[in-house]
């Protein structure tokens, strides 16, 4: 079953004589319960398509389908509606709020949804020992380190229990240590949860995680590659290797 369903997605800025397209007519599907990532050199309209697959920015054309309910057409009221169920966010620069502590903060999707303060716990608990925080749930985000802060972001994403998680270079600000400690903990939570996960990275290490690498090059799908049963160390192999096939991508730690 298909959780979203993108077809023919086009978007551009400007105007008729600015215009620039950003995204050339793009289709994706992402199954339930899959780890996706999309990656491209900077400026082939990755983050552009995240955008719009999230609903953050509106497409110019095209469909867009979260378990069968098209979004595209949808006004800001009836979309924020929709995120706030159905959706959830990591971002690369945390949006913790400071004057919540760390249980504060992930609680917050909950608080929003009116879920009652027994369940709202008891979700918490799963998820903050899932992902190796419960011990530092009443610290603010001024007293944790980078990779907590990101953690602390991904199981905000999770504790509602969205449809889609999408995550925009989750790891771009943390060390090499911090991000294979979430992206372990992310896989983990994408296999025990059978959360669908939807990310862009630059970052080849990162994108190794997933099972299925959809690389864009000029606001089009250029390939795409398949984990299987392969290894990390593998997939992380072809990963690099398609990079330099398609070129323009840097590796950067």
């Amino acid at each position: 079953m298909n959780v979203l369903e993108a077809s023919k997605i086009h978007k551009s800025y400007g105007n008729k004589f600015t215009k620039q397209e950003v995204l050339t007519g793009i289709d994706i599907n992402i199954a339930a319960g899959e780890f996706v990532t999309i990656m491209g050199a900077s400026g082939s309209g990755k983050t552009t398509l995240l955008n719009v697959l999230s609903s953050i920015d509106r497409v110019s054309h095209g469909t867009i389908k979260v378990n069968g309910e098209e979004i595209t057409g949808r006004k800001d009221k009836q979309l924020a509606e929709f995120r706030k169920h159905h959706l959830g966010f990591i971002f690369q620069e945390y949006n913790l709020l400071d004057t919540l502590t760390v249980k504060e903060n992930i609680l917050l999707p909950l608080s929003i949804a009116k879920v009652s303060k027994q369940e709202a716990n008891k979700r918490f608990k799963g998820v903050a020992d899932e992902l190796g925080i419960a011990d530092i749930q009443d610290k603010y985000p001024n007293e944790i380190s980078g990779g907590q802060k990101q953690r602390t972001s991904a199981a905000r994403a999770f504790i509602h229990e969205p449809s889609i998680i999408f995550a925009d270079e989750p790891t771009g600000a943390l060390d090499s240590k911090s991000a294979s400690d979430l992206l372990s903990k992310m896989s983990d939570l994408n296999e025990k949860r059978k959360a669908t996960i939807v990310m862009v990275t630059h970052d080849p290490v990162a994108a190794s995680y997933s099972s299925r690498v959809i690389f864009i090059k000029d606001g089009s799908i250029y390939t795409q590659l398949n984990k299987g049963d392969q290894t990390r160390q593998t997939f992380l192999k072809d990963i690099m290797k398609t990079q330099g096939v398609l070129g323009g991508i840097q590796y950067e730690h």
